[in-house]
């Protein structure tokens, strides 16, 4: 079984590859095959893993159903950058010549120093058509154009869009994330229908526009892809994206170690997993056994046709809940409800309600009154002296000019209801909090 690289004629109006409406049978006999090659691959080629199949007493040959993975432990980012140092600066996990490596990104060195990630050149063609593929599904076509306004230098996103959007055959415009103001006068000058940027660079731009007395509705804008940071996956932030700019927003999920993860289709309900590319398990994040759909779990994920830094159980840190029934648009790829809904480690647990930050921003994004940005701030204010566990949330909006007088007490109630949880608010100026172009961080531990 194999499958078609067909993006100069998709092969049906509204889906690129056959392989997305694969049956699940289909799908997974094309799983099988596909992680037997590539554990032999990676087992041949790959010094790290070799070594890590050796220790769990895992062969490669021994290989018969994807249940087998589960005999593997899970591979960290401490993992990778372990076998980074591994004889830098490739490392023990580089499972390909050097000289055969034609693209190199790094990390954002937000969490951790930043690390790389390569493709050779059939991955790299991969990695385009998937983009593409998936942009297609959201209703993008030959010419649109498009402006790329994710971040360029080192950031994974800006170059996989463009090289996506060119195989789709728009005109490209490779803005980044800069020069506010140039790029609003730009998308109304060439008349651009397709945009992808952060969400909260998406938010910024409506901001600068207003004060330069642009209306963004006005343009012709009408698809929107926003990844990098939890957003279109967040229903307020959608609504208000899609207010401000009158366009249809769409989440696009993916991470430097695989590109792409998930991605909206036109039907907006949960971005599909690329079952064709990556070997997909949701687990408990504290036992490591699978649950089942409809559960939160932690994304776990197995290259299935990677050469450059193939992974095997990649361990993501972002909790999710799959959804395997066939969807509205035709597709048969499980898909996400809701998106990352947060990361393992960002949860927050008061006095035993669990609190990821997306489900704060969906109670601030649909507050009348707010302006877009705003701070979650785990301090010693919100700690029990005795135990130093979170007793509740400060929080730091912007009210907006329309604000009425009590919005800091209507947010704090409207917190207490929908989430079972306290929250003092401080409310400032507009402006007051700092603007983000790339990923936001909006929560802060002191």
């Amino acid at each position: 079984m194999t499958i078609e690289n067909d993006s100069a004629t998709p092969w049906s109006p509204t889906q690129w590859s056959k392989a997305e409406s694969w049956s699940r049978d289909c799908l997974a006999a094309f799983q099988k095959k596909a992680l037997a090659t590539q554990l032999a691959y990676v087992e041949a080629n790959s010094a790290f893993y070799r070594a890590r199949f050796a220790a769990a007493g895992f062969r490669a040959a021994d290989f018969r159903e994807p249940a087998d993975l589960a005999r593997l432990p899970l591979t960290t980012k401490q993992d990778y950058m372990a076998a980074l140092d591994d004889g830098p600066p490739w490392g023990s996990a580089l499972a390909c010549d050097p000289a055969a490596v034609r693209r190199l990104h790094f990390s954002s060195g937000t969490t951790s120093r930043p690390t790389p990630d390569a493709w050779t050149g059939p991955d790299l063609a991969r990695w385009a058509d998937l983009y593409g593929r998936a942009a297609y599904s959201q209703g993008v076509r030959r010419g649109d154009v498009f402006q790329c306004l994710f971040s360029y230098p080192w950031f994974v996103g800006g170059l996989g869009a463009t090289a996506a959007f060119e195989r789709i055959g728009c005109m490209v415009i490779p803005g980044g994330s800069g020069d506010t103001e140039r790029q609003i006068e730009t998308l109304f000058a060439y008349g651009t229908t397709t945009i992808m940027a952060t969400p909260s660079f998406a938010a910024h731009l409506a901001e600068v526009a207003q004060r330069m007395g642009r209306d963004l509705r006005q343009s012709k804008v009408r698809h929107i892809g926003v990844g990098g940071e939890p957003g279109a996956g967040v229903p307020a932030t959608r609504a208000r994206l899609e207010a401000l700019w009158d366009a249809k927003v769409f989440d696009c999920y993916g991470s430097l170690e695989f590109q792409p993860i998930a991605w909206d289709c036109a039907a907006q309900a949960g971005g599909h997993l690329v079952e064709d590319f990556a070997h997909v398990e949701v687990i408990d994040p504290a036992t490591g056994a699978a649950v089942p759909d409809g559960t939160p779990g932690m994304l776990v994920l197995t290259h299935l046709d990677k050469q450059a830094f193939p992974l095997v159980r990649w361990a993501t840190g972002d909790i999710v809940v799959r959804d395997s029934r066939p969807c509205a648009c035709g597709r048969t790829h499980a898909r996400l409800p809701g998106g990352v809904r947060g990361r393992a480690d960002d949860m927050i647990v008061i006095r035993g309600v669990n609190l990821f930050p997306t489900a704060v921003e969906d109670v601030v994004r649909a507050m009348p009154g707010l302006a877009d940005e705003y701070r979650i701030i785990l301090d010693e204010t919100v700690r029990d002296p005795a135990t130093g566990f979170p007793t509740g949330i400060r929080l730091q909006v912007e009210a907006a000019a329309d604000a009425p007088a009590d919005i800091g007490h209507r947010l704090a109630d409207a917190i207490r209801t929908k989430l079972l949880v306290r929250a003092t608010v401080e409310v400032l100026a507009p402006m007051a909090l700092e603007r983000f172009t790339h990923k936001a961080k909006r929560l802060v531990r002191q």
